[in-house]
């Protein structure tokens, strides 16, 4: 072979065999990492946008959009730009959901989703299997355990084994005076969310002192009732005597909730009422929908918009800023969407600048911070408990008033 040739061919096989070892170097290029380039890291969501119900999550998308463009405009992770593809919309339909999973990964390829958020988490067992780090509201038992799920705010839904967040309980407990000689009756969806909401609701508040007087997850999940009387009715004569509970707590979604409190209101209930989704200011436009709220404890667990803390503070001016520069009504699933986004930039920045899945995972087992907008953070922790920390808030004569500080709650065993 002539001289020039025999060189030609030696370059080739040299690039070749380089090509052939940064592909198999298990992350040192960022090319071989899924998601991850040079500068960018690939990140989706998956949120209920829109449902059968006209509940609608979206604003999670804002929040967390909100989040990755402070982030990038502090100079990303490691010198790598969030490249946020916004959140795929599941419409709360299982298979939505695991299509939409399917996809993120797939098709657009991303390093890791975050955020997710909605009744049903189909996409789950696919989303651990392909090693895809996701964060969201771990309000479903899919974020207990699994290696690459993470709740924000910890696991809400434990297994046997776990501990559960007394918040709900012993926030009602300050409301109520305390629990001796009260009475409770939960009430939630006959869906997945809302069956784990009983189980667990009704040990939390035995555990806090309550007599649970009624405890079930019947209400259909995809139609919601025109007619609440059979509920209510049974609800209003659970309590001791055949009479009312003292407090009658709803596991369900925001149209649900309008139902059922303004027939509750309707037969004359006098007892406290409270729920976890409904402490949004869009809520209080139309007149019926304030009505049927008035007096309702809700149940957050971040610190309340109403607070004055720095982390507060940069939470607004990041929702406004990403927002247009407008004043927008700020609610629980942009802080939903925030603090999923912020979970997974603190442990990514905690990676360093060898990103990978495996360098993640590494990073986040020992990961831990302090005074974060849903309390001090660790795992793996978040795994098998929630971050224990809460507050209740009442909206009253069309207004929003901290009813119980943000407080961290010890846990107790879940079994």
């Amino acid at each position: 072979m002539p001289r020039p040739l025999r060189l030609i061919a030696a370059a080739f096989a040299l690039t070749l065999v380089t090509a052939c070892n940064s592909a198999s170097s298990g992350g040192s290029t960022p090319s071989s990492v899924r998601g991850v380039t040079a500068d960018t890291i690939k990140v989706g969501g998956i949120v209920s946008m829109t449902t059968a119900s006209g509940y609608s999550k979206k604003d999670t998308d804002l929040g967390a959009r909100a989040r990755y463009d402070r982030a990038n405009a502090e100079g990303g992770v490691d010198g790598r730009k969030i490249e946020y593809l916004g959140a795929e919309d599941d419409g709360q339909d299982p298979a939505r959901n695991l299509a939409a999973a399917r996809k993120l990964v797939q098709q657009d390829k991303v390093f890791a989703v975050s955020p997710m958020s909605s009744v049903t988490f189909a996409g789950a067992d696919f989303l651990d299997a392909q090693k895809v780090p996701t964060v969201g509201w771990g309000t479903l038992p899919s974020f207990c355990g699994p290696a690459h799920l993470y709740g924000f705010n910890g696991c809400l839904v434990p297994m046997p084994g776990g501990t559960l967040n007394q918040t709900w309980p012993e926030g009602l407990v300050a409301v109520l005076g305390g629990a001796r000689g009260k009475s409770v009756a939960l009430i939630a969806g006959d869906n997945d969310a809302g069956k784990f909401g009983i189980r667990t609701f009704t040990q939390g508040f035995k555990a806090a002192g309550f007599q649970v007087a009624y405890a079930k997850a019947v209400v259909p999940a995809t139609s919601m009732p025109s007619d609440w009387s059979a509920y209510t009715k049974e609800i209003l004569r659970s309590g001791p005597g055949g009479g009312a509970p003292d407090a009658v707590v709803s596991v369900m979604q925001t149209p649900y909730n309008i139902g059922l409190f303004t027939a509750l209101k309707r037969t004359g209930y006098k007892g406290v009422i409270s729920d976890p989704t409904d402490y949004d200011p869009g809520l209080l436009a139309k007149d019926a929908t304030k009505q049927a709220l008035d007096g309702v404890h809700v149940l957050l667990q971040f610190q309340p918009f109403e607070s004055d803390s720095p982390a507060m503070r940069q939470f607004k001016a990041d929702i406004k800023k990403a927002a247009g520069g407008k004043d927008v009504p700020l609610n629980m699933h942009m802080m939903t969407g925030y603090m999923s986004a912020d979970l997974f930039l603190s442990i990514a920045a905690k990676a360093g600048k060898d990103l990978t899945v495996e360098s993640f995972q590494k990073a986040a087992d020992g990961f831990s911070d302090t005074g974060t907008l849903v309390g001090d953070r660790a795992e793996p922790k978040g795994k098998k408990e929630s971050f224990g920390c809460g507050a209740l808030v009442r909206l009253k004569n069309g207004r929003y008033e901290v009813a119980v500080p943000f407080k961290c709650y010890p846990p107790i065993p879940f079994g």
